[in-house]
């Protein structure tokens, strides 16, 4: 039998010294015609070629075979764990070369994501992609250990060929060979993880592969993968407590310990201080009511086409902006805000004596005014302040959320972090509305989805006023990003039935499984899911989150690297019954 290796690369020491060891990696560098560097998944090994011999090319893989030796203590390299040894080489072998390396692995930030995702075998090599998949991996295990071994939770698989249900995100639909006849792929387990609380399974979770045919949309994959978790007879306290422990233990121990409980807001908290209802609450500049102080001001509400209606002005307070901000990103914060919102946002500089560098001034007629709006921001010289006014507080308040998001993401580009980038900051947001309405229509659709329960307190404005209903729906938040969402799922049919038909419009027979499931004795329930890909790749501080797949697709749904979607044969579309539109 051929021994490839007796160590890995990554794990000689000291305590190593004179031992014979045969090696195998990559090439990864060559200095002069002596020493050379081998990698393999567990670190890189410096090689003192005793012998002259052909070096190979970078990225070539070989086989070398020596005694472990110190190094002089002036050549050690303490930016490597095997820094203190190198292995005297008396044999090394050719197994494969690399006649073709698309791009330097040692630049993983400068190569197009475009390059990388084409040679993705390739690119799987480099340190970066190595250490997100890895952590990916004893993340998920160590997950499964704690539901399951710990927590009493069953690992169930449910089915990706499902029946295309209404509401919800877009789906894949998969033909058959009965004509007319078509599965889908379902957006989540969410009805299968209900049924099994029906059948008694009572602590279901599962690392589930879901699909969204939503089309482009820069971080965002048609294929996903989510923890699942579903619980009978449990609480939104109970579901939330379990997530808490659950990411503590199974954190990784190269990252910032967590702590517990996690903050909580409620959505209405969330919007009037952040403007968001996934804020990233690392720093601060919270959205700050200055109505009172301005709501009189005339060029505000002359804007509107109601000047008696409630009126709301709020602002945001940047500490030192008018430095960490040039005049022309705070004119694009402004227009993009514009462009997206269709509101106004005035920029205010705060002098050295406290006064405003603002046109806004000459619409102000009372010193007092200003002072305590300085007062109520708590500015100082050299901030900036930016200032919304609109009649509707939920624009105002998204208008100053977005300002706040740019501002962060624009200070951070200048190498300003407006907080640690090391800091992972979890939270709950919770009560969120149940039902969106759809000004277009005159009707509602589902905040979450169709399933979620309303507060108790609220379940009489399901029949009255569906609009003020607030729902048991809860989302986990880390740095900005929303990593999951869950809730009380209704567990009565005839109020499930009532909401799909009566409130969402939408044809209850295509649910007729559930309904009747719900009436064959089903418990109370509730869970979770959390968003593994969007988690992990802010645990791994990754711009993308196909950083953390190991063979993603591109924002249009594509493989760069085996050319799918393709053109089926003539024979496969007959036997599908399919007929392609030769015009598209």
């Amino acid at each position: 039998m051929f021994l490839c290796r007796t160590h890995l690369c990554g794990s000689l020491t000291l305590a190593d010294e004179g031992e014979r060891v045969k090696l195998s990696g990559w090439v990864e560098h060559k200095r002069g015609e002596k020493f050379i560097t081998i990698r393999d998944y567990s670190g890189s090994c410096q090689l003192f070629l005793n012998t002259p011999v052909a070096i190979p090319r970078i990225e070539s893989l070989v086989t070398v075979e020596g005694l472990v030796k110190a190094r002089p203590h002036d050549a050690r390299n303490n930016k490597m764990v095997t820094g203190d040894i190198e292995v005297k080489t008396e044999d090394l072998k050719l197994l494969n070369e690399c006649s073709f390396l698309p791009f330097p692995l040692n630049e993983f930030k400068k190569t197009r994501e475009e390059l990388r995702m084409k040679y993705r075998y390739v690119d799987l090599r480099s340190k970066q992609m190595q250490h997100n998949l890895r952590m990916r991996s004893l993340f998920l295990l160590n997950i499964r250990k704690f539901l399951c071994e710990r927590h009493g939770f069953v690992d169930v698989e449910t089915p990706t060929l499902f029946r295309k249900t209404p509401g919800g995100a877009q789906e894949y639909i998969v033909p058959t060979q009965e004509p007319g006849k078509f599965y889908s792929l379902p957006q989540s387990p969410q009805q299968f993880k209900q049924l099994l609380m029906v059948g008694g399974i009572d602590r279901y979770m599962q690392i589930a592969r879901c699909y969204r045919d939503e089309g482009s949309r820069p971080d965002r994959q048609p294929e996903f993968t989510q923890l699942d978790i579903e619980m009978s007879f449990t609480t939104p306290e109970e579901i939330m407590t379990l997530v808490e422990a659950m990411m503590i233990e199974c954190w990784p121990t190269s990252l910032s310990p967590l702590k517990a409980p996690f903050p909580r807001l409620s959505y209405h908290e969330a919007m009037q201080l952040y403007g968001s209802d996934k804020p990233d609450t690392r720093y601060g500049c919270q959205i700050t009511d200055v109505t009172s102080e301005l709501g009189q001001v005339t060029i505000f509400r002359s804007a509107l086409a109601e000047p008696e209606a409630t009126f709301h002005v709020k602002a945001i307070a940047i500490p030192a902006g008018c430095e960490l901000l040039t005049s022309k990103q705070i004119k694009a914060i402004q227009n993009m805000v514009q462009d997206v919102t269709r509101l106004n946002i005035a920029v205010i500089r705060i002098g050295q004596d406290g006064t405003w560098k603002s046109p806004l001034t000459k619409y102000i007629y009372k010193d007092e005014c200003v002072n305590e709006v300085n007062r109520k921001l708590g500015v100082r010289a050299n901030d900036l302040v930016f200032l919304c006014a609109h009649s509707d507080w939920e624009q105002v308040c998204l208008a100053l959320g977005k300002v706040r998001s740019l501002m962060a993401q624009q200070t951070t580009d200048n190498g300003h972090n407006l907080c640690d980038p090391n800091q992972m900051k979890f939270l709950w947001v919770e009560n969120f509305p149940l039902f969106e309405p759809i000004k277009e229509c005159n009707t509602f659709q589902s905040a979450h989805h169709p399933f979620t329960a309303p507060i108790e307190q609220d379940v009489e404005l399901l029949y009255s006023d569906p609009s003020q209903v607030r729902g048991q729906h809860y989302d986990l938040v880390l740095n900005g990003f929303e990593v999951g969402g869950g809730s009380i799922r209704i567990h009565q049919a005839d109020m499930q039935k009532y909401v799909i038909e009566n409130i969402l419009g939408e044809d209850c027979s295509q649910f007729k499984h559930l309904i009747e499931a719900l009436r064959s004795g089903c418990p109370p329930h509730g869970g979770i899911a959390l968003g593994l890909d969007r988690l992990l790749a802010v645990m791994c501080q990754s711009q993308s989150i196909r950083d953390v797949i190991a063979f993603p697709k591109t924002s249009e749904g594509a493989d760069p690297m085996t050319g799918a979607p393709c053109q089926p044969d003539a024979d496969d579309l007959a036997l599908y019954n399919i007929l392609v539109n030769p015009n598209h």
